[in-house]
C-alpha cells in the first residue's frame, strides 16, 4: 500500500500508471472509513487496474464550523482497515495547505437548479466547496474514473455537472447505497451515535420504504404532508429538516401529480441530536 501526502509524488505515480496503459480509479473520501467506503473501493477495483483513495476532510464544504470540528478523523484506523481488506492501493492523504495553499476558499460554480434544492437550500456554499475539492483532486490524481455513493445522490448529480463545466476527462460512476442490516444508510457520522440512537435512526429508512410503497396512491403534495407528519407523530428522537419528492434527473420538487414517463426519488435530511443524517430512495 502506497501512502502519499505530497501531490507531486502522487501525480508522478499516476502518470507512470497511465503511460503503462493502466486504468486509474479514484474514490474520494473524508475518512472515518466504513463498509460503505469499502463497497465503493470494491466496485472501483472491478473496473480499474489501480485505485487511488483520497482521505481529506475538506473545510470548504462545511457551512457549520462546529460540524467541521466534530467530524471524525481516524486516519490510523482508516489505513489499517484498507490494509486489512485490500492489496495494492494508493492512498492520498494531503494536508489542507497541500490542497489550498494559504487561502482556504471555494471557487464558484454555475450548478444551476441542481444546487438550489435540498442540501443546497439548507447548506449555503456546500456544493461550491464540494466542487472545489473535487476539481482539485481530479487535476492532481487525473483518474479515468471516479466513484461516488448514491446516498449523496444530489452530490452525485452535482459532480457530473462539475465535470461538464470544467471539461475534466473523468467518468463519474454512481454506486448503490450501502446499508446496515437494519437498513440505516452507512455514514461516517453514524460513529457519533450511541447504539440505541442508531436503532432509532432506522426510522428514516422505514419512512423511505413506506414512501416507495405508497408511490402513486396519492399526489406528491399529500404524500409529502403524510410523511412529514409521521416524523412529528410517530417518533420523538429525530428532527426532520426536509422530506422531499423530486424528479430524479433535475431534482425539481414535485408538488402535484406524477408523470408516468419520469423517474422520482424521495429524500430525507434529519438530525439525530446534532448529527445530521441524509438518505434517499428511488420511488419508481
Amino acid at each position: 500500500m502506497q501512502v502519499y501526502q505530497d501531490k507531486q509524488r502522487i501525480q508522478d505515480t499516476v502518470q507512470e500508471l497511465r503511460r503503462n496503459q493502466q486504468i486509474v480509479g479514484l474514490v474520494p473520501t473524508m475518512g472515518a472509513l466504513h463498509e460503505g467506503h469499502l463497497s465503493l473501493i470494491r466496485q472501483a477495483k472491478e473496473q480499474c487496474d489501480q485505485v487511488v483513495i483520497s482521505i481529506f476532510v475538506n473545510p470548504t464544504q462545511f457551512n457549520n464550523s462546529s460540524d467541521l470540528e466534530k467530524y471524525p478523523r481516524t486516519i490510523e484506523a482508516d489505513l489499517s482497515l484498507l490494509k486489512e481488506n485490500f492489496k495494492d492501493l494508493i492512498i492520498f492523504t494531503p494536508t489542507v495547505s497541500e490542497i489550498y495553499g494559504e487561502q482556504i476558499k471555494s471557487e464558484n460554480f454555475e450548478f444551476g437548479a441542481l444546487a438550489k434544492q435540498m442540501e443546497g437550500k439548507y447548506r449555503d456554499g456546500h456544493f461550491d466547496g464540494v466542487g472545489t475539492i473535487l476539481k482539485r483532486l481530479f487535476d492532481i490524481v487525473n483518474p479515468h474514473k471516479a466513484f461516488f455513493g448514491e446516498k449523496d445522490y444530489q452530490q452525485l448529480l452535482i459532480v457530473k455537472k462539475l465535470v461538464e463545466l470544467t471539461r475534466q476527462d473523468v467518468e463519474i460512476i454512481g454506486c448503490p447505497i450501502s446499508r446496515e442490516v437494519s437498513g440505516l444508510a452507512r455514514s461516517s457520522r453514524n460513529k457519533r451515535l450511541q447504539e440505541n440512537e442508531l436503532k432509532k435512526a432506522t426510522f428514516i429508512y422505514n419512512i423511505l420504504l413506506e414512501a416507495k410503497e405508497n408511490f402513486g396512491t396519492e399526489n406528491a403534495f399529500l404524500l409529502k404532508e403524510k410523511f412529514e407528519n409521521k416524523f412529528k407523530e410517530d417518533q420523538d428522537f429525530l428532527e426532520l429538516e426536509y422530506f422531499e419528492i423530486a424528479n430524479a434527473e433535475t431534482l425539481e420538487p414535485i408538488a402535484e401529480d406524477f408523470d408516468k414517463n419520469l423517474k422520482y426519488r424521495a429524500f430525507i435530511a434529519a438530525f439525530a441530536n446534532d448529527v445530521r443524517l441524509i438518505d434517499n430512495i428511488a420511488l419508481n
